[in-house]
């Protein structure tokens, strides 16, 4: 994989690198086995470069964990290019290999897809759901395209809640993991900072919410919405409901900027037909 970019001040192409969040590990690994090219000729890190310079990163090539087994499940492709993969995920399919679903995960669809279309490159997780939650799950090409997107996600998704919520809220809640359990968390002041905001869209029998995640933990809006006493509709594990098949939530949109053009990018998964009946948007 090859990464080209402008260079717009003199320096070092040191600096230059480091200016572009390339850790010295990353850089190492380039030396060893990728290159670096300042219009199209081979050079090391201390040589100058000035603006108007084309900068050429090729990235080493990976190897995939050798546990991830490609699977030619299906897979729905919502935006793809050199840098990333951006699928919509049905529920009911893994994220990643489990102890419970060691298979056909959609990592391994990916990985699947990534070898039927020979693409350089391996897939890497940025965003993740749950194995019940559907929508939007990215992923990069390459270890420094994944940090690159670290932490520069906006994520919206849609859910359906018990009752009849505020017209919107915003939930500010530490979460940690419950004593007792190895999947179940809680809200409690000793867990690590949680903020989810929401706006509501409908309310009758039961409540449609537009939820913005400021922050990403395990299980976020499930446990923040039981906090105020709206546990999703079909979540029987923060609640008792169980007009849905699963927990109503879906990752519905992501904006961000692209990690290599800089263009701002916005991807939206549709809501799934098993949630149409609840989320009828």
């Amino acid at each position: 994989m090859k990464i080209e970019l402008q260079v717009t001040d003199p320096m070092l192409l040191r600096t230059f690198l480091a200016e572009q969040a390339i850790s010295k590990k990353s850089l190492s690994a380039i030396k060893r086995n990728g290159a670096l090219l300042v219009n199209g000729i081979r050079q090391t890190v201390r040589a100058n470069v000035v603006p108007g310079d084309v900068v050429t990163v090729v990235l080493p090539a990976e190897t995939p964990s050798a546990s991830l087994v490609p699977s030619e499940g299906p897979l729905e492709i919502l935006y793809e290019d050199d840098a990333l993969c951006i699928v919509n995920k049905p529920a009911g399919v893994s994220t990643m290999p489990s102890q419970l679903h060691p298979h056909d995960s959609l990592v391994e669809r990916v990985l699947a897809h990534f070898r039927e279309q020979r693409t350089a490159g391996i897939p890497h997780i940025v965003t993740r759901l749950d194995r019940q939650t559907s929508g939007v799950v990215i992923f990069a090409k390459h270890q420094l395209i994944h940090h690159w997107m670290t932490g520069i996600i906006d994520k919206v998704y849609l859910c359906a809640a018990t009752g009849r919520l505020p017209a919107r809220g915003r939930i500010d809640l530490p979460i940690r993991r419950k004593s007792e359990s190895i999947i179940e968390r809680i809200t409690a002041p000793d867990g690590k900072p949680a903020l989810t905001s929401y706006l509501t869209l409908l309310r009758s029998e039961h409540s449609v919410a537009l939820v913005r995640l400021h922050t990403g933990r395990t299980h976020q809006i499930r446990v923040h919405f039981k906090a105020i006493g709206h546990p999703l509709l079909g979540d029987t594990l923060y609640g008792t409901d169980q007009s849905t098949g699963r927990q109503a939530l879906h990752a519905f949109q992501v904006t961000f900027s692209h990690p290599v053009t800089a263009r701002l990018i916005t991807i939206q998964a549709p809501v799934p037909h098993d949630l149409r009946f609840v989320i009828p948007i």
